[in-house]
């Protein structure tokens, strides 16, 4: 064949071969050709007749299996067509209508889906103070050990009973008034000194005319900040402990509870004048005290003071000879107590994020509890060194009250300094537990135990320690509040906020200290002067279990 045909198909050139070959026989045939060469066109005649017959059964069988396999594809793909066309959102060929009909279901999907997420937001957050408020409230069995411990066995039931007033006092006085002083928000904006709405839980609720109630997050907002309410007014009990009459005492809890603290917090968590902004506030950052090193604490501490300067000193505990007659009774409860009250922290603490719904509250959340661990630690360590090298003997009461001193030093700050900067203020707090508690003694100011010293000594310096170590950048930068990020406006980072966050902070320690001490003298001084406030000598000598509780003792040995 000529080369121009060897571009044809296979079978196209096998049958112009064939076409060619009979030609050429027929030829041969008509003019006479010798029957040799005759005969050898016809031979190959029939051997291309063979091959070509060959090759058509063949060609013929796998066609046959093409046409199998296209047939098999062609319902595979008429299959797919029909599940497709079958669903209903994934239709393949929609009008208009239907095209408008399907965006509009996304959407509402989209809205079912947000609201959705919107609930699981405000369950996890609900549960997390939850958690965490209860994790405070039982602080005050922590308080019980603790106090009952460093005090002597004949008053421990006075002890307790006034741990469990404490928290029930504080809870009727914190919903009827103490809630509306300090968050109680009405029809009319925020005040500066207190607010005046909410009080006896009124309008935590909204019911409409079909008596349908509409709740909010005021419930579990009230329930985690009573049990910082009731932590304050168990504060002072320690500092008058042994010598004060529960009358008295239970006076100066309503007051405590019901008014004192609850201005307080109204200055500062409930945006008062010491908060942040530009109308009635101190300045535009304003002051940081993140979980209370102030609020709670200090508050509590100063009252503390007061108490134990007015009421005065349990008889004979400065006498020369007095020995070993004021040494804590019970260790194991002070070290229990301890451990209970450095548990709890962690909600008093870590629950101060007051949320756990998005990855940058838990994370905050995480770095709060490092930095209270650290601080704890470092101060427990520091004060069981010092004190070694005063008296050459371990002290385990001392190296409690100085982990309580490391964990009240890191309360304000847990949420805006570094890990390292923890250890330090940890240090530092319990330096100062250590001189305010000598300090005191060279006074001859009777706190049996050392309410001051670790949370009024150490709750100041928390406040500042949370402006002095803020991880803002450099001395001009402030985080504060915002936790990851600096304090900002429009124009990113405000300069100055270090500057006015050390001036507020400074103005709080000051301010709390001078309300708490003046609210408490207002109290304590009347009580004293009615001979409602001290133990008459006669009763202090017998001991408060004997002479006021039934039964007459908390231990009862039987051998």
């Amino acid at each position: 064949l000529p080369p121009s045909l060897g571009q044809l198909p296979l079978a196209m050139r096998k049958s112009i071969k064939g076409s060619l070959l009979f030609g050429a026989a027929a030829v041969a045939f008509a003019s006479g050709l010798s029957d040799p060469q005759t005969d050898a066109l016809l031979e190959q005649l029939k051997a291309f007749e063979a091959e070509f017959g060959r090759y058509k059964e063949t060609s013929a069988l796998e066609l046959r299996r093409a046409k199998k396999q296209s047939a098999i594809e062609q319902g595979v793909l008429t299959e797919r067509l029909a599940v497709l066309e079958a669903t209903e959102r994934r239709r393949l060929h929609i009008n208009e209508a239907e095209a408008d009909e399907k965006i509009a279901w996304n959407e509402g999907n989209w809205t079912a889906n947000a609201a959705a997420i919107a609930d699981l937001q405000s369950a996890a957050d609900h549960t997390w103070l939850i958690l965490c408020g209860s994790l405070v409230m039982f602080m005050q069995a922590g308080f019980a050990m603790v106090e009952a411990g460093c005090c002597r066995a004949k008053n421990v039931q006075n002890i307790l009973m006034k741990n469990l007033v404490d928290v029930c006092i504080g809870t009727m006085c914190w919903w009827s008034l103490g809630w509306g002083l300090a968050y109680g928000i009405g029809e009319d904006e925020n005040n500066s000194f207190a607010n005046d709405a909410q009080f006896f839980g009124h309008g935590f609720t909204e019911v409409d005319e079909n008596g349908k109630f509409t709740p909010s997050n005021t419930m579990v907002n009230w329930f985690f900040q009573w049990a910082f309410s009731s932590a304050t007014a168990t504060i002072v009990s320690g500092g008058v402990a042994e010598r004060v009459q529960f009358t008295g005492y239970a006076i100066f809890t309503v007051v405590m509870t019901s008014w004192i603290y609850p201005v307080v917090v109204h200055w500062t968590w409930g945006y008062g004048w010491l908060s942040g902004g530009t109308d009635y506030h101190i300045n535009p950052t304003g002051f940081l005290d993140f979980a209370g090193s102030g609020i709670v604490h200090m508050c509590g501490g100063v009252g503390a003071l007061v108490g134990s300067v007015v009421v005065g000193p349990r008889n004979g505990r400065f006498d020369a000879d007095v020995g070993e007659a004021f040494a804590p009774h019970s260790l194991p409860l002070i070290v229990l107590g301890t451990f209970i009250l450095w548990f709890g922290w962690y909600g008093f603490n870590c629950g101060s994020t007051l949320a756990m719904s998005t990855a940058a509250k838990g994370t905050l959340a995480a770095q709060v509890a490092m930095n209270t661990t650290l601080a704890a630690a470092t101060a427990g360590l520091v004060v069981l060194m010092l004190r070694f090298a005063m008296f050459r003997k371990y002290d385990i009461g001392g190296m409690c009250n100085g982990i309580l001193a490391g964990l009240v030093s890191i309360t304000a700050g847990c949420g805006n300094v570094e890990c390292g900067s923890a250890v330090i203020i940890g240090a530092v707090g319990a330096l100062l537990f250590q001189g305010a508690s000598s300090l005191l003694q060279r006074l001859k100011v009777d706190d049996p135990v050392d309410a001051f010293a670790v949370h009024g000594a150490c709750g100041a310096w928390g406040v500042l320690a949370a402006a002095f170590f803020d991880w803002g950048t450099g001395v001009d930068y402030f985080n504060g509040w915002n936790g990851w990020e600096c304090v900002s406006n429009d124009d990113g980072c405000i300069k100055g906020a270090f500057g006015e966050a050390v001036a507020a902070n400074v103005v709080e320690v000051l301010a709390i200290s001078g309300w708490t001490a003046g609210m408490s003298l207002a109290v304590f001084v009347p009580l004293r002067l009615a001979k409602l406030l001290r133990a008459d000598d006669e009763t202090q000598e017998k001991g408060m279990d004997e002479a006021k509780h039934s039964p007459s003792k908390a231990y009862v040995m039987s051998y």
